[in-house]
């Protein structure tokens, strides 16, 4: 697993663009034996190991694609795409289903059931990957599906896991503010779209906070607001990028209205016109509490007790969801952090990088997942 690991860290590729990470998780696939189909989706692959006995039908997801990152990690296995890094766990979440896939193929005479492993493309940018796959028939006989990802906030030989909601929905939005410019000097003569635009700024922050239900979790936040090049110039365009993030898909919706809603009769009562691109993004990711439960118990085989951690939900956003949409199943973190040794940078970090020790950790729960859902589901 290591060595498939480092290979995959060499050779990142971007959301879409994955064909040479996808032909090598396809030919290695293939050359344990088992059924591969390519191109489902898009770039996805799924490989289906059939058991020697029957039973059910587990599948275990594995995303491979990477972000448009330097990488500034100083190893053998660095990046050698310039700009393009694994700076999120990807390869490590695919070392860890290939390495179950060739341990799991010594045994398949033993197994009782099947084993569909989905290797995901493009989970970092929307649409994504995950929901393309469902549509064209990767669930097709899966009876539940489980899914890790690398976790340097936790320490190594640790797992976390949620009995709920574990990420939140992701909606992004753009608005255009189109007014009229002119000289500083003169503010009378323009529509300002730098005073509108910061109302507007204001005016959003109070969704949250005036307009949800206190009791309900949700984030509003403007991330970009652009507008004006020079001091005494007035600009006649802005235009601000949001994201939204919530658990509960009334109060997303409810959101969706008020921005709308907000946008419009801010501009309009400045004398500005607008235009909102408002993308409702991944959904919110819901654990199956019943298969959260069956992972967390089949982890006791793995590690100790005191190891495995639940923690409250996060508002990061991952479209496993769309899987767990159509089928039970649960997604936990497993630890990779290792203050000793410099493993301290969260994803998404040019300095990202993880104790692989946690391969071996994540595989051998999933596997201990697999046999605990048949043993328990095999009837």
């Amino acid at each position: 697993m290591v060595e498939v690991r480092r290979h995959l860290h060499m050779y990142p590729e971007l959301s879409f663009e994955e064909h040479e990470t996808a032909k090598f998780i396809a030919d290695y696939q293939s050359k344990l034996g088992l059924e591969v189909q390519t191109n489902v989706g898009g770039l996805g692959i799924v490989a289906t190991l059939r058991g020697g006995k029957p039973g059910k039908t587990v599948a275990i997801r594995a995303d491979f694609d990477a972000l448009p990152i330097e990488e500034e990690n100083n190893v053998p296995y660095k990046s050698k795409n310039p700009g393009v890094m694994h700076a999120c766990g990807h390869d490590a979440h695919t070392a860890i289903a290939l390495g179950m896939a060739k341990a799991l193929v010594e045994v398949k005479d033993e197994l009782e059931g099947t084993v569909v492993f989905i290797h995901q493309h493009a989970e970092e940018q929307d649409p994504g990957g995950a929901k393309s796959m469902v549509e064209d028939g990767a669930l097709e006989g899966v009876d539940a599906i489980f899914a890790t990802h690398m976790e340097n906030y936790i320490p190594v030989n640790t797992i976390s896991h949620s009995n709920g909601y574990i990420f939140g929905s992701s909606d992004d939005f753009v608005i255009e503010i189109k007014g009229v410019g002119g000289h500083a000097a003169f503010p009378h003569d323009t529509t300002d779209v730098i005073s509108i635009g910061s109302q507007l700024v204001s005016n959003l922050h109070q969704i949250v906070s005036r307009k949800v239900d206190p009791l309900k979790s949700a984030v509003l936040t403007i991330g970009s607001f652009q507008a004006g090049k020079k001091a005494n110039v007035i600009s006649g365009y802005g235009r601000l990028e949001g994201t939204v993030r919530t658990f509960d898909k009334d109060v997303r919706q409810e959101i969706h209205d008020w921005v709308q809603q907000i946008t419009e009769h801010t501009c309009k009562a400045f004398g500005a016109d607008y235009h909102i691109d408002y993308q409702f993004g991944y959904p919110a990711t819901l654990n199956d509490k019943t298969m959260n439960q069956l992972l967390v118990n089949a982890a006791k085989d793995v590690l100790p007790e005191e190891s495995i951690k639940e923690d409250p939900p996060t508002m990061g956003a991952e479209d496993f969801s769309y899987f767990l949409q159509e089928r039970p199943g649960t997604y936990f973190f497993t630890g990779s952090a290792n203050e000793e040794k410099g493993f301290i940078y969260p994803y998404h970090h040019p300095k990202f990088d993880i104790d692989e020790r946690a391969l071996t950790n994540g595989a051998k729960v999933l596997t201990s997942t697999i046999f605990d859902y048949w043993k328990q589901y095999n009837k």
